[in-house]
């Protein structure tokens, strides 16, 4: 049985990948790493709370890793700050994962992630795709969902009233534009659950459309 970790379990997809990940009987552990400790109790589940800008595991064996960090640029205050959780965070968590022997690295990026892009967001997202491809895991999945469905704590206005008009015309978006439909959050999630248990190697890149299946 493996061992799991799994960073950004706060957020929208993370909390229900959890879930997810504490449920499946692939995993005999689930290391939850992040900055506050959960209130949640299971048996499988162990917590660390660490520093991203200078990451050090305690686990010394790790096989698969979820990567669910990610913030907005309001949030963060800055560009800068930005690019330090969205970024520069997933990268390390990768380095130290692989140090404990991790094989396989689960991504959430974004609709439109090109390090190319003039656009700072999507460039940053394309930019930390491409940092963690090569850096030498067994296999990688990169998940690129669009507008995400699902409940937050916290109140986001563009969010909010993207999916009101997804609610309302989201029927539109059908063929080449399928992969533009908001998408439920608990589909993401069980899509990397289902990655996850793929044995072929190399790096694969998951559409939102794709996503939509699961």
């Amino acid at each position: 049985m493996k061992t799991a970790v799994i960073a950004g379990y706060s957020g929208l997809i993370g909390s229900q990948l959890l879930s997810l990940l504490l449920a499946e009987n692939t995993y005999r552990k689930v290391i939850a790493i992040g900055r506050r400790k959960l209130a949640l109790k299971h048996p499988k589940l162990i917590q660390e709370i660490v520093d991203f800008d200078n990451l050090q595991l305690v686990a010394n064996q790790v096989d698969d890793v979820f990567c669910c960090l990610g913030t907005t640029i309001k949030k963060a205050g800055s560009q800068e700050k930005f690019r330090l959780v969205d970024f520069q965070y997933p990268v390390n968590l990768a380095n130290a994962c692989l140090s404990r022997g991790a094989q396989k690295f689960l991504l959430v990026s974004s609709l439109g992630a090109d390090e190319n892009s003039a656009v700072f967001y999507n460039r940053v997202k394309g930019e930390v795709e491409k940092a963690v491809s090569q850096l030498g895991f067994t296999r990688i999945d990169i998940l690129r969902p669009s507008l995400l469905l699902g409940h937050r704590d916290e109140f986001r206005l563009a969010e909010s009233m993207g999916k009101l008009f997804m609610r309302g015309f989201g029927f539109l978006f059908f063929g080449p534009l399928k992969k533009y439909r908001a998408i439920n959050s608990a589909r993401v999630a069980r899509a990397m659950l289902r990655f996850a248990n793929e044995t072929d190697q190399g790096i694969f890149v998951h559409e939102s459309d794709e996503l939509q299946q699961f």
